[in-house]
């Protein structure tokens, strides 16, 4: 790691998504700096992949709790338990997404409500659950934190993205407001904007190489991104480091915006 923060170490982290990609990068991230880690996951053989590559290479082994982040009961549940497993929660990252295409004059109102589900109403459930624990941490400790995973999608004018890019800005607006609920709690709020980041499910479905050398000619940094450039992020914004920052977007893109 390119930086250590000693108040991570021992402390309760939730991440939602973290069964692959940039989910996956960040429950690792945390591990290795000593964090117990809960992650939250619908795809089985994926988090039980990471959990079990990562099991005695660090300090405490992830525990990946299955649910469907859509069923607001078992996102509830799964909270409770990754709090009583890990004794606490000190951070909540909220990361579980899917960035899928609709034409606009297709989409239909099960399209739309199935989108905002999966990329923003289970965030601002996973908040409210996750704060009885988080108030508890922060009234022990230097504060608690919750980071919220957006994009710079919805600042790019994408034709094919209208009810991902409405989440992901609704994400910004739900981060915003939080900051101003639970700043006087000592909780902070803050949201990663990350730009073109070169997942397997990204490459998969969406990017070949035509695309992403498109990609990257647009950025200041002549490379593209992967899960890991959103870990230094997050870390930082989950840590003791950021105590004074809160209500912030911080655009990780490589300088193409």
């Amino acid at each position: 790691m390119a930086a250590r923060y000693a108040d991570l170490a021992g402390s309760g982290v939730l991440v939602s998504g973290g069964g692959s990609g940039i989910g996956a990068a960040l429950v690792e991230g945390f591990a290795r700096q000593g964090a117990r880690v809960a992650f939250i996951d619908i795809a089985v053989k994926e988090s039980r992949a990471l959990a079990a590559s990562l099991s005695g290479t660090v300090e405490h082994a992830p525990l990946f709790l299955e649910a469907d982040l859509r069923d607001i009961p078992a996102l509830r549940a799964a909270v409770a338990e990754a709090a009583d497993a890990l004794g606490g929660l000190k951070v909540l990252v909220n990361n579980a997404a899917r960035d899928d295409r609709h034409d606009f004059e297709a989409i239909g109102p099960e399209d739309w409500d199935e989108s905002l589900a999966v990329n923003l109403r289970h965030y601002a459930f996973a908040a409210q659950a996750a704060l009885p624990h988080l108030r508890r941490a922060a009234a022990g400790t230097s504060g608690a934190a919750i980071v919220n995973l957006s994009s710079i999608a919805y600042l790019l004018n994408m034709g094919e993205l209208p009810a991902y890019a409405a989440a992901k800005a609704g994400i910004v607006g739900l981060t915003k407001s939080l900051a101003g609920r639970l700043g006087p709690e000592n909780i902070r709020v803050n949201a990663i904007l990350p730009g073109m980041v070169l997942t397997e499910r990204q490459r998969q479905l969406w990017v070949d190489e035509a695309a992403a050398a498109a990609g990257v000619a647009r950025q200041c940094l002549k490379r593209s991104l992967g899960p890991e450039d959103i870990v230094g992020p997050c870390l930082f914004l989950a840590s003791d480091a950021s105590g004074a920052v809160t209500a912030q977007t911080l655009i990780v893109d490589g300088g193409m915006l």
